[in-house]
């Protein structure tokens, strides 16, 4: 494998040093790595960026098999490494559903002969997502995919005994249930938040106690059996109380917040457009403020991106009849940047423990997060903070154009991501496989 000298970067926003990749992994750090690099090795000029680990999204919607319209495995891993993604968890409500070993293998070797990041499928809780009987966990978790992670994503498991059997169950092998916290009741025909501004226009409201119960039966239900939870997009100031109240008392529980609930609001609802339609919903600017307090102060573990890219008809269309979802893998870097650097709640080395560190350790995987120090696999993104881009839909790597943010102008821009040392994206472009 090519060796390559990354110059003059800046490992978290600190001080520069030289950093050298060889055989997959980190050969050396500091003003001598230059010295200890072999012949051959590729030299990459840059000064004053700022290197990062690897991102790794615990929560992606690669809509492949079966939602090929929207995405592939292959675009949306390359929309990933575009974002400065190594690896990601491919969320299970594909068509057919990621609830055998058979559709979980299948989405492993895609993601494999893509070869932008390294793709790690999550499986579905219940069979066909029905919510009724467990899936066959312990295969997927005994195949070729390994899989740790198990949601029933975009559903609510609802049932208590079979969200309980399903804590039981992942036990045997250290595996984890993220849970779509959405009583189903409560959220009938919801289109949008429950407040002032669904009042004003007349769209059904969508209440944030909907969230809440589930995620407080939930650490309840996972204090009891003593297995891990994990809370997806986590979305209101309740279900961060919840969650701070769980981990005083020692519940294994983590929980993740979406780069669009930390800076966007209900209020964009005004507009009806599709775009702003998402589950859980937009919440109030008090919300915003909490969940960034939360990530900020460690209550709130990861962003996952909850990457949930629509075709074109899905979107393109009156309010009630769009889909649920906005795609976030190219975008999610610049909006923590632009929501907690920038500001100060955080600094890069939070950032990497957020989007890298964390999820990998949430996930159990053992090649990725693991940091920028001598040794560890060579999962590097490279990016310049310093600019500030005006986000075009049209000129995204996605299959999809359903980005939130198009027309806002966001900090930063990945320069560079490596995997195991081979360089995915340089100069901000994806690198083919044969051109590394």
């Amino acid at each position: 494998m090519t060796a390559h000298l990354l110059t003059g970067v800046r490992p978290y926003g600190e001080d520069p040093a030289d950093v050298l990749t060889a055989d997959g992994r980190i050969a050396a750090i500091g003003p001598d790595a230059a010295a200890q690099a072999p012949a051959g090795t590729v030299r990459h000029d840059l000064d004053g960026l700022v290197a990062l680990p690897g991102l790794v999204d615990i929560h992606t919607h690669l809509r492949q098999p079966g939602g090929e319209s929207a995405e592939t495995v292959l675009t949306g891993t390359r929309a990933a490494a575009v974002g400065g993604y190594t690896a990601v968890f491919a969320m299970a409500n594909t068509t057919p559903v990621q609830d055998s070993a058979g559709v979980v293998e299948q989405v492993l070797r895609l993601g494999r002969e893509a070869g932008w990041v390294d793709v790690h499928p999550v499986g579905a809780v219940s069979a066909g997502l029905e919510g009724r009987h467990l899936s066959d966990m312990g295969a997927m978790a005994h195949s070729a995919a390994r899989v740790r992670v198990f949601s029933d994503d975009g559903r609510c498991v609802a049932d208590p005994v079979l969200m309980r059997r399903a804590l039981e169950y992942v036990k045997a092998f250290d595996g984890v249930i993220a849970q779509h916290a959405q009583d189903p009741r409560l959220t009938e025909g919801s289109q949008m938040h429950e407040g002032a501004v669904s009042a004003e226009l007349g769209l059904r409201g969508w209440p944030a106690v909907a969230e809440e119960s589930v995620i407080a039966r939930d650490v309840l239900l996972a204090g009891h059996v003593g297995s891990r939870l994990h809370v997806c997009h986590l979305s209101t100031a309740g279900s961060v109380d919840i969650i701070r109240w769980a981990k005083a008392r020692g519940i294994d529980v983590t929980a993740e917040v979406t780069p669009h609930h930390l800076l966007l609001t209900d209020e964009l609802a005004r507009s009806y457009s599709p775009l702003y339609k998402v589950n859980p919903p937009l919440r109030t600017a008090a919300d915003v403020e909490a969940v960034r307090a939360a990530l900020a102060d460690g209550t709130i573990d990861v962003v996952g991106t909850d990457h949930a890219p629509h075709p074109l008809e899905s979107k393109d269309c009156e309010w009630a009849a769009g889909a649920f979802g906005m795609t976030g893998l190219e975008t999610a870097l610049s909006v923590l940047i632009e929501t907690m650097v920038a500001p100060g709640r955080m600094t890069w080395r939070d950032l990497a423990r957020v989007m890298s560190s964390a999820p990998a350790r949430i996930g159990r995987l053992t090649d990725q997060g693991q940091g920028l120090e001598v040794g560890a696999p060579a999962n590097i993104t490279v990016v310049d903070p310093g600019v500030r881009r005006t986000v075009d839909p049209r000129a995204q790597w996605t299959r999809s154009a359903n980005t939130p943010y198009a027309g806002m102008e966001l900090p930063g821009q990945v320069v560079a991501t490596f995997l195991h040392g081979r360089p995915t994206v340089l100069a901000g472009e994806p690198v083919a496989r044969e051109e590394a």
